[in-house]
């Protein structure tokens, strides 16, 4: 695949503000778990995190049609860039006493992220051709991937040789270079909502999901997944392996690795099988979302570390075979107008879907056991297949959009 000049544009500075993004989480991770040794304090980063991507999702509807897309995402990258510095230079100050201005600013960051990251998704049509979106799709989530399976690693070294304020100054560094390469981007033409009413900007995604029958699916789809993939957080995934493998954790490390191994290695293989993919679409999501099911119902109920970092490896290909071809049917199902606003809506879904599902997951294994979530995750896996093989004339890509 040929990549043109604004989809690497695109790519390049995601990727590096992404590579910024995981880096900056350790930093603070580990910044707020020294300044109070509370797991707890630690554990509400991530949540604070989610919380303000959801807030951001609500209300991003807001600003699409009033501001240009590609400054929309540009704009973003700046603010985090500037939240960031303002973070950096707190650190100098900030105490056990008066810790909590971190989770402010995170706050605000994670808000623009929710904000960009619906952006990304909507430009990627504008950007390549028709006929190049399931590799385009396929090229952008193995680089993705590649980064988170990768800095996590990568920011525990990088604490070993400079503290967690010079790591914030370090990615400071890389949001600007990614602000710059954003910069570059070329204007998408969008259509105005000025005229509009705040509510009604608001309501426009909900009202495409719900008037479009293949988006209405997809949000079905979305639930359940997110429901299911709320068992491979790191402390129900922990729990798995101490409880049902009788393993030490670093085996906690191995399963997660081979996950992302999985996804790596499903976006590779719809990259160089677009074209057989791209003729198949419904059948690949229904494939995908079948033997996801499967592997994670044979997950639950394995008791071999080798074998479960084989099924690891397993959900996370599938479901990238299935998570690719969806991807270009959502990025073909609208016009590129609504896209954004879609995109916007199917996030706030996934990020206050995980937040509750997190909870209630974590609940379920204290009361029925660490086995029964990983079935329960099979079980609603198997929903979503079904409500594709009932829905597969739907699932197509609508090249006119």
């Amino acid at each position: 695949m040929k990549l043109n000049k604004n989809f690497t544009l695109l790519l390049w500075g995601q990727s590096i503000a992404n590579i910024g993004d995981v880096l900056y989480m350790v930093s603070v991770i580990s910044l707020i778990y020294s300044l109070t040794g509370s797991a707890a304090a630690s554990a509400f980063v991530p949540f604070t995190i989610t919380t303000s991507m959801f807030a951001a999702s609500l209300l991003t509807p807001l600003l699409i049609g009033r501001v240009n897309l590609k400054w929309l995402l540009t704009g973003s990258q700046i603010g985090k860039t500037i939240l960031l510095l303002i973070l950096g230079f707190l650190l100098m100050v900030v105490t056990v006493s008066n810790y909590y201005v971190i989770f402010i600013l995170i706050g605000l960051i994670a808000f623009l992220d929710g904000c960009a990251n619906p952006i990304r998704q909507t430009l990627i049509p504008d950007y390549v051709k028709a006929d190049q979106l399931i590799q385009a799709n396929g090229v952008a989530e193995t680089v993705t991937q590649v980064i988170q399976a990768a800095m996590w690693f990568a920011g525990s070294v990088f604490l070993l040789v400079m503290s967690a304020q010079q790591l914030i100054w370090f990615v400071g560094a890389l949001f600007i270079i990614a602000s710059f390469l954003l910069c570059q981007l070329e204007s998408v033409k969008h259509i105005s909502t000025e005229s509009k009413g705040k509510l009604e900007q608001i309501k426009a995604g909900w009202v495409t999901l719900s008037a479009t029958p293949v988006l209405r699916r997809i949000a079905w789809i979305d639930i359940f997944e997110t429901i299911a993939g709320t068992v491979w957080i790191a402390a129900i995934l922990y729990a798995f392996v101490s409880e049902a493998l009788h393993v030490d954790e670093k085996w906690w490390g191995f399963i997660n690795g081979a996950f992302f191994l999985g996804l790596i290695a499903g976006s590779v293989y719809c990259i160089k099988y677009a074209a057989v993919v791209e003729k198949r679409l419904g059948t690949f999501i229904f494939i995908g979302a079948l033997l996801s099911a499967f592997v994670t119902l044979l997950f639950s109920l394995n008791s071999s570390p080798v074998i479960s970092l084989l099924l690891s490896l397993c959900v996370g290909l599938f479901g990238q075979i299935k998570n690719i071809p969806q991807q270009s049917i959502i990025q073909t199902s609208v016009s590129k107008e609504q896209l954004s606003t879609v995109y916007t809506s199917l996030g706030a879904i996934g990020t206050g879907i995980f937040g509750i599902g997190s909870l209630v997951m974590g609940l379920l294994a204290d009361l029925l056991g660490i086995r029964v979530v990983f079935m329960i995750s099979g079980i609603l896996l198997a929903a979503v297949s079904i409500v594709v093989f009932k829905s597969r004339h739907l699932f197509i890509k609508n090249i006119s959009k």
